[in-house]
């Protein structure tokens, strides 16, 4: 008895119709890929390049004029020049009793209010850290207000250091607890 595959599933209760459906149906979905990823959408590229100038260097900050006749009177300007550079960095209020260094040192400055030179008086060799962030801030101060009435002048100050690196100086300072 050779009975042909569409017979032997009449047999079982499935009619060709049905089965062909079926295989179809498998074809396809074997055959079938997920949908394609959609492409990105790229920006359409400028008609011209338009370039961004570079911003211009900020211009150095002019010197004022002091118009102190001696380095004592000089020294109030010399204080509040620094002290308007580094406003984050000065000790706010009255200093404790105990300070990590105290420093007396000598600046010279050229007719333009520029820095000839610094010399130690007393120097705070327990901490060279702090001797070298205090020439630092010197240096980088300049120009200093310009002496017009002294050509160069070599003013002193105290440097009254905080161990949190903030500081005062002895012409500005606020006091000491």
């Amino acid at each position: 008895m050779n009975l042909s595959l569409l017979q032997r599933l009449h047999k079982h209760g499935l009619s060709g119709a049905s089965l062909l459906a079926s295989l179809v149906a498998a074809l396809v979905a074997a055959c079938s890929s997920p949908p394609p990823a959609p492409e990105p959408v790229l920006p359409s590229p400028p008609n011209k390049t338009v370039r961004t100038p570079p911003s211009p260097a900020p211009a150095p900050e002019r010197a004022t004029s002091s118009m102190a006749s001696t380095a004592r009177e000089y020294r109030q300007d010399a204080a509040q020049h620094l002290y308007k550079l580094n406003s984050d960095r000065i000790y706010k209020g009255r200093l404790p009793p105990l300070l990590y260094a105290i420093g007396v040192l000598d600046v010279e400055l050229d007719r333009q209010g520029l820095v000839l030179g610094t010399h130690w008086k007393r120097a705070p060799h327990h901490a060279p850290e702090v001797m070298a962030e205090i020439e630092k801030t010197v240096r980088s101060a300049s120009p200093y207000p310009i002496p017009t009435r002294m050509g160069k002048v070599v003013y002193t100050d105290v440097w009254l250091w905080h161990k949190s690196g903030r500081f005062q100086l002895d012409t500005l300072t606020e006091g000491q607890d």
